[in-house]
């Protein structure tokens, strides 16, 4: 569009997943028929409101239904990362969404219609900033796999969604982040339809270690990178 503002070259395939995917139709439903068309970027698109002050700065615990509520069934795990530009420079006060399934792989949805228990300690969701060095941290509990009914075959792997919001709410990130050494990373549609396996490995949790004392966790890390040749994939 001749003399529109452009900020952003298009994504680079080779770090996104398949745009369709076989055996998995709702890629074939979420996936625009006809090419996009270019348009410029105006105030509402550049511009907030976010409400940054009603999200919390620092380390969350979703492991709780509330502060003063017991722990959720589970392995408690901690997770931090860090969100940068594609040139390294750190994202502050970006919120951070997360929502996952709980242990038993159950999602408090009214659409999960897989037969495992709610845990009522657990709701499976929060918003958090990053700090000022683009760093961020929560404690959770490592969600479950969980069979996708409709496909009669296919199992999810234990995963975390994310999603990173900017300026406003109209600049958003969405991805999963899975976790190492699960047997059903390798039969995942979503997972496999990023084509290069190192691409791939930008998915996947960094396993941190343990902790015990005050608290007992596994911790695990990963790292966002929103622009460039290194970019996390986006997976929705």
């Amino acid at each position: 569009m001749p003399g529109s503002r452009i900020d952003y070259k298009p994504y680079d395939d080779n770090t996104q997943l398949a745009r369709y995917i076989d055996r998995y139709p709702l890629s074939f439903t979420r996936t625009p028929l006809a090419p996009l068309v270019p348009r410029p970027l105006t105030l509402s698109e550049r511009t907030g409101p976010i409400a940054s002050d009603q999200f919390a700065l620092g380390p969350m615990d979703l492991s709780r239904a509330a502060a003063d509520a017991p722990r959720a069934t589970g392995q408690l795990i901690q997770i931090s990362g860090r969100i940068t530009d594609e040139d390294g420079s750190p994202i502050p006060n970006a919120v951070v969404e997360i929502w996952q399934a709980n242990s038993a792989g159950k999602y408090i949805h009214d659409a999960d219609r897989h037969n495992a228990p709610v845990d009522p300690n657990f709701t499976g969701e929060g918003r958090l900033m990053t700090d000022a060095e683009g760093q961020f941290q929560f404690f959770s509990i490592k969600p479950g796999a969980y069979p996708v009914l409709e496909s009669g075959w296919w199992w999810r792997p234990p995963h975390i969604h994310f999603s990173i919001l900017g300026r406003s709410w109209m600049d958003r990130f969405v991805t999963q982040i899975f976790f190492p050494g699960e047997p059903l990373n390798e039969t995942d549609l979503l997972l496999n339809a990023v084509p290069d396996r190192d691409v791939r490995e930008r998915l996947i949790f960094q396993f941190e270690g343990t902790s015990m004392g005050e608290v007992n966790a596994m911790g695990f890390r990963r790292d966002f990178v929103l622009r460039g040749r290194r970019q996390t994939p986006e997976l929705d």
